[in-house]
């Protein structure tokens, strides 16, 4: 039965290397570059949203 399961596992193995070589592509040149773009996106445009209503950071106004 050992032989016959080690034998399985060494038939599997590059198919499931593929599979992983093809995941980890996917992942890196993918989905990753896409969460990123998004993340930042979303960050500028929360800070344009804060400055469109709190106005832009700078120095406070100057007494009269």
């Amino acid at each position: 039965m050992s032989e016959l399961s080690s034998q399985q596992v060494t038939e599997r193995r590059p198919q499931s290397r593929r599979r992983e070589l093809l995941t980890f592509l996917v992942l890196a040149f993918g989905i990753w570059p896409l969460v990123a773009v998004a993340v930042v996106g979303g960050y500028g445009f929360l800070v344009w949203m804060f400055q469109l209503v709190f106005g832009p950071p700078g120095p406070p106004p100057a007494p009269h």
